[in-house]
Formats: structure tokens, C-alpha cells, sequence
């Protein structure tokens, strides 16, 4: 079978768009596709997957249940708890590792809630 080239056709409506334009055009598109995906992921996690997620970037087990409380107890679950582990690993200029064990002792909470109501 032998597909017709309508590729002229179809690309119509964008034919006339510079490269700044078309590239516009592709992020608005993109963002369309993901936003709602993220805004379920916010809605729709549960301690486990969370915990799930932190085991995946390496945290102990011991310390997933702790961060994952923490979290909760702060009100950062939408904001996803490997998220959280990250920025403050970033903000501190440590490990993912590190991060993660001062989060379970307690410590960086309150730059945490800090950092997500800045939206940094």
C-alpha cells in the first residue's frame, strides 16, 4: 500500500510562520499535552507512590517514610516529594543524598516551604 504525500496540504495552516513562531507553536502545544499531566500527578499521588519515587532516586527506605510525613505535614505532597528532595539539594548545593537524610532528621523543612511558596 502506498500512502498519498499530502504533506503540503496538512502543513497549511503553518506554512507561513517564521522559526520563532513555529517554535512557539511547538512549547504551547507541548504545555497543552503536559499541564494536564502534572496537574493530575498533584492531585492524584499517595504516600506510596511518593515513597516509590524517592526509593528510585536513591534514598533509603528508612528516610522515604520520614520525608514522606514531612511532606504531608507540611502540605508539599502536590508539590511531589522527590521534587522537594531535589530543590532543597539544590538550594544547599548537596547531594540528592544528603538532602534527603537532613530532610528525615527534620532539618531544611522550613527552606522547603519556603522555596514552593516562592515557586522557586
Amino acid at each position: 500500500m502506498i500512502r498519498e504525500d499530502d504533506f503540503q496540504e496538512r502543513r497549511k495552516h503553518i506554512a507561513n510562520l517564521s522559526d520563532k513562531e513555529l517554535y512557539d507553536r511547538f512549547w504551547d502545544l507541548t504545555a497543552q499535552v503536559v499541564d494536564p499531566l502534572l496537574e493530575l500527578g498533584r492531585k492524584n499521588t499517595t504516600p506510596s507512590i511518593e515513597r516509590a519515587v524517592l526509593l528510585r532516586m536513591g534514598v533509603s527506605s528508612l528516610d522515604t517514610q520520614k520525608i514522606v510525613e514531612g511532606a504531608m505535614d507540611r502540605g508539599l505532597m502536590g508539590h511531589g516529594t522527590g521534587n522537594v528532595v531535589y530543590k532543597v539539594s539544590n538550594e544547599k548545593k548537596i547531594s540528592i543524598k544528603e538532602a534527603a537524610e537532613a530532610l528525615a532528621r527534620g532539618e531544611y523543612w522550613d527552606d522547603a516551604v519556603a522555596m514552593f511558596k516562592e515557586g522557586k
